[in-house]
């Protein structure tokens, strides 16, 4: 089965029912304060190079110490979960916290790739990835997360080859990839990436 007539078969069925009520979470958590954005702002530094279901667990435990813990008291409430960068993580969570205040003024100043471009590149712990997991998770619908999940799915269905590394151009270009399949289903960049995340992990998380 190719891959479009996959996503769409996974659309028909009780998937379908999922990944719509997982966009609607998505766009709820837009909706909310500062201070909860700035916390999805922080799990999305966590899931670097990190699974995103310990992530979830990590981030409820942790609530609001994204905000008031100190580095070290965040990085043993890191090392204490068993989160594999404690030290590194907290110092970059710390150090977003300089945006806080700004991060709504930015979003709504912003928009594109000019918005994620800036989040990679003035939020250190952020790169293309988690900068486009960050908007997909309060309610931005038009960006690729590019996860090693997706990739394997792209790979296996020899729509690019795999790449050595993802550069900020590679990035976009594997993203258009997704927006010529997309267009082809009439999916977005948020669903599509649910859709393809759950044939690889049997999962819809976010």
């Amino acid at each position: 089965m190719s891959l479009i007539a996959e996503v769409k078969r996974l659309k028909r069925s009780g998937v379908g029912r999922l990944v719509d009520t997982r966009i609607k979470q998505f766009e709820a958590a837009g909706r909310k304060s500062g201070d909860s954005i700035f916390n999805e702002l922080c799990f999305c530094i966590l899931t670097a190079n990190y699974t995103a279901g310990r992530a979830i667990v990590i981030q409820k435990a942790i609530g609001d110490g994204f905000i008031k813990l100190p580095r070290r008291g965040l990085a043993a409430r890191l090392r204490a979960l068993g989160y594999r960068f404690p030290n590194t993580r907290a110092e970059y969570i710390v150090g977003a916290r300089r945006h806080r205040r700004t991060l709504g003024g930015v979003l709504k100043r912003l928009s594109g790739n000019e918005l994620r471009h800036y989040l990679a590149c003035n939020v250190k712990g952020l790169g293309y990835k988690e900068a486009s997991h960050f908007l997909r998770n309060i309610g931005y619908k038009d960006y690729a997360i590019l996860d090693f999940h997706i990739i394997d799915v792209l790979t296996d269905n020899k729509i690019i080859r795999r790449p050595k590394t993802l550069t900020p151009k590679r990035y976009l270009e594997v993203e258009c990839e997704l927006r010529r399949i997309g267009g082809r289903i009439r999916m977005n960049m948020a669903e599509l990436d649910l859709y393809l995340w759950f044939m690889e992990t049997g999962k819809i998380l976010k």
